[in-house]
């Protein structure tokens, strides 16, 4: 709630990301709203080699065999309510896809992760899950990743899109990640999972499996060129 001797709004954003919302917050408050620009990532957070969990270590040398723009990064956030069904609906997403991935997957609420049976073995060589701790800046910026499947947070969205120009795959899940994800895929910067309308679900053998075999990893040569224009 703005206070009477306000006299305008400093926003840590720009209109070429957001361009619709600083004429509606002019409009909504009667104030001037100023454009503070993008908080993005720095360079020393790109080029940070400190493998702070050994358990990552396997899955960067991984990525640095793998070709370039070959790999989808799959990451949900670390807040964002992931069930036990959403893991497994994804996991046969990405299995059926045919793509390479590393998945930065963490518990779901409830329980511990749960993964088809002999998953990890049927998608051995071209797909990592890493249940450590995950640099997701690092990943971001790696030659090998093409495209990031994401909740569509807006971190997370500033850091893919705005600072490595990657397109996304986006699943959101709660509060402002459905209005994030429909401004992307206004842009042509990504693709949203196909979802029950009545409760939200998606099935990892439906549409965005079939996303990923018809597109591959960089969601396609106008998604790829929308993503690297938002750079």
């Amino acid at each position: 709630m703005l206070r009477p001797r306000c006299r305008l709004l400093v926003l840590c954003s720009c209109p070429e990301a957001e361009p619709r919302l600083f004429p509606h917050l002019t409009d909504m408050f009667a104030r001037p709203v100023v454009p503070a620009g993008l908080l993005l990532p720095s360079d020393d957070a790109v080029d940070d080699d400190d493998d702070h969990d050994q358990s990552f270590s396997a899955a960067i040398r991984w990525l640095d065999e793998q070709p370039r723009g070959s790999v989808i990064y799959v990451a949900l956030g670390s807040e964002a309510p992931v069930t036990a069904d959403n893991v497994r609906e994804l996991a046969l997403g990405l299995e059926l896809s045919g793509a390479r991935f590393l998945w930065a997957l963490r518990r779901p609420a409830g329980g511990q992760p749960l993964l088809p049976d002999g998953f990890e073995a049927r998608v051995a060589g071209r797909g990592v899950v890493s249940a450590g701790w995950v640099p997701q800046v690092r990943v971001l910026a790696h030659t090998a990743v093409a495209a990031f499947l994401t909740h569509c947070g807006w971190g997370s969205t500033l850091e893919s899109l705005f600072r490595f120009g990657l397109p996304l795959l986006m699943l959101p899940l709660v509060v402002d990640q459905g209005l994030i994800a429909r401004a992307v895929a206004a842009r042509g910067a990504g693709v949203e999972v196909p979802r029950n309308g009545e409760d939200g679900s998606f099935r990892g053998g439906g549409g965005a499996a079939g996303d990923g075999r018809r597109r591959g990893p960089g969601a396609g040569t106008q998604g790829q060129r929308s993503a690297e224009g938002c750079r």
